[in-house]
């Protein structure tokens, strides 16, 4: 059973920075690239970091770019995203999901297109950045 446990979710003000984890389990780890999706009240969900297996490759959308951080560790199953500098518009739910194994980070349009089982899904943690 495949099992993806985000955390490390806030309220923080603009400036501020957190680290979000993706725990998984029931899993090869390894084998996968791991996307980081938020979805926003009212809007479509955005696809903004990837790590492919190795971390040897990294992606970021141009709205977290220079500020968000894709990091993981295999050996602990978890991958992070450490956010800086925050703002308010980074205000969403964060979600880690498993993509393609044996691959590179895709595009996030491929990814966001995918039909990706549930279980292979977090089931979010809530990034609130307000004064």
């Amino acid at each position: 059973q495949v099992q993806l446990v985000e955390s490390g979710g806030g309220l923080v003000q603009p400036g501020e920075s957190l680290r979000l984890s993706c725990t998984g389990s029931g899993i090869d780890w390894d084998w996968f690239s791991i996307v980081w999706i938020r979805q926003a009240p009212g809007k479509e969900r955005e696809g903004i970091s990837c790590i492919d297996r190795s971390a040897a490759g990294t992606l970021y959308s141009d709205s977290v770019k220079g500020r968000f951080t894709i990091s993981r560790d295999n050996g602990k199953n978890t991958v992070y995203l450490q956010m800086d500098s925050l703002k308010p518009e980074d205000t969403a739910v964060y979600r880690c999901v498993v993509d393609v194994p044996f691959s590179q980070c895709r595009p996030f349009r491929q990814v966001l297109g995918s039909k990706i089982a549930d279980e292979f899904w977090g089931q979010g943690t809530q990034v609130t950045v307000s004064v």
